[in-house]
């Protein structure tokens, strides 16, 4: 059945200068409150921030672990107020100083009660992060169970590596929140499509994005408004279109506006919606007996593996 999410992401350029104790402190707070006041109005259920979304980049190496360690919890809070008063999850992302020395890059998802709910920890980081920045790898790639649906994380560096991508693919989570400063270009797109997800990105200075189960942009931030709101169904299937052409057909003909075909063109994959309440997209698929792109995937493998179709 139709489950609606509204999803925000903020992107805009990192706050400069290089201050210091509670004025660094205020100062990110002010500046994160008049970006949230942009996208509030809109009531989102998930609300993602950049990359080290607190930071302030002119400070050094030193101050910077000064300010986080004199930080510690009093942003968080912060955005955990935001989340209880409207009701909505927040991605924030950022560095935390931790009681043994060592430091972790990471998304902590806020809950609509103000609570910390889940805490990605970025996998792979660049070189210098451990090097200069005393920040270790996670270890940790599991998907969250949100009252809206399953989601999974990444930050920054994390899109080049397939390790991390497949331990998500068999997850199959419904979103993946990206939370950045490298936009990673087409490899947005590629995860979504690998792990038939909806992606959600903010990445700083540069855009915010929101990618389709089958790889296409949907939404975007621009060049005028560093922002983006938008609604996505995550009731939704992808599904090959060998076998299934007059299994759609039939499926629209007796659903018309209740169900959306969606062809992105060229990828031989088409994603199927359900606007329905009380009929899911799994109920459509069952109802048509249409081949899921996992089973058509699958039943291609043992195809092509059985000896008798493979040359002598």
């Amino acid at each position: 059945m139709a489950s609606n999410v509204v999803v925000s992401a903020l992107c805009p350029s990192a706050l400069r200068g290089k201050p210091s104790g509670q004025e660094a402190v205020d100062s990110m707070i002010e500046h994160w409150r008049q970006q949230l006041d942009f996208v509030l109005p809109d009531a989102p259920d998930l609300i993602v921030l950049p990359e080290a979304c607190d930071r302030f980049p002119e400070q050094s190496i030193q101050e910077r672990k000064e300010y986080y360690r004199f930080r510690g919890d009093k942003i968080l809070n912060f955005f955990s107020g935001i989340s209880k008063e409207h009701n909505c999850y927040i991605a924030y992302s950022a560095v935390r100083a931790l009681p043994d020395g060592s430091f972790r890059n990471s998304t902590q998802l806020i809950d609509r009660s103000g609570k910390t709910a889940f805490i990605y920890n970025k996998n792979h980081l660049v070189i210098s992060e451990t090097e200069q920045g005393g920040i270790l790898c996670g270890k940790e790639a599991v998907v969250f169970e949100a009252d809206f649906g399953k989601v999974a994380f990444a930050i920054c560096f994390d899109l080049n590596f397939h390790e991390l991508l497949e331990k998500y693919a068999k997850q199959r989570p419904q979103l993946i929140v990206f939370s950045s400063m490298y936009h990673g270009g087409l490899m947005q797109n590629y995860w979504a499509y690998h792990c038939q997800s909806y992606f959600v990105g903010a990445v700083a200075g540069v855009q915010s994005s929101v990618v389709t189960p089958v790889g296409t942009l949907t939404a975007h931030s621009t060049n005028y408004f560093p922002r983006i709101t938008a609604s996505i169904n995550l009731d939704c299937k992808v599904v090959h279109l060998d076998g299934n052409g007059q299994k759609l057909e039939a499926l629209k003909n007796k659903y018309k506006r209740g169900v959306d075909i969606f062809d992105p063109g060229l990828l031989g994959s088409v994603l199927v919606s359900s606007n329905m309440e009380g009929i899911s997209a799994s109920d459509l698929i069952e109802e048509f007996e249409i081949e899921l792109w996992d089973e058509y995937y699958a039943r291609s493998l043992r195809h092509r593996h059985d000896p008798k179709n493979i040359e002598r």
